[in-house]
């Protein structure tokens, strides 16, 4: 970029209009949609919505890729991601997508009204499929509330 600091009044500084694009505006667009993505990004959510049960856990680390998420509804139908999918296709699909990331590492969530057999069978089935590394998603419990020990 060039800048025109407009040194005296002579006849020799006339060079008429600059060509140059001002960015800085240009910039200060980008950076504010930077972080509306940033902000956002994080709240966006994986798989169908489920209504969590809560738990005191920590929290696994997050890796950049998105999580492959296998959903068991209120009724006990079985989604990846957002696709419904058959009990008996379930170590198939996983398995292939599995192959394709590189990651063999899979999140549950299970509905909190969800009967403990269904999760129990879900988890026999993945077990089984030899898809080992599991990880069951919950909400955060509040403090205070409901806490025993």
């Amino acid at each position: 970029m060039a800048f025109n600091l407009g040194g005296g009044g002579g006849d020799d500084d006339d060079q008429g209009v600059m060509a140059d694009i001002n960015v800085t505006p240009l910039v200060d667009v980008m950076l504010v949609l930077l972080i509306i993505f940033m902000i956002a990004a994080p709240m966006l959510h994986q798989g169908i919505e489920v209504a969590l049960p809560k738990a005191e856990a920590t929290n696994l680390p997050m890796r950049m890729e998105d999580p492959l998420i296998v959903s068991i509804n209120r009724t006990g139908a079985l989604f990846v991601r957002e696709t419904p999918v058959e009990t008996e296709g379930l170590v198939d699909q996983l398995k292939e997508q599995i192959t394709k990331r590189g990651d063999d590492t899979v999140f549950l969530k299970g509905d909190r009204e969800v009967p403990y057999g269904r999760v129990i069978e879900v988890l026999d089935i993945l077990h089984r499929g030899g898809i080992v590394h599991v990880g069951m998603v919950t909400d955060r419990q509040e403090k205070g509330r409901g806490s025993r020990r």
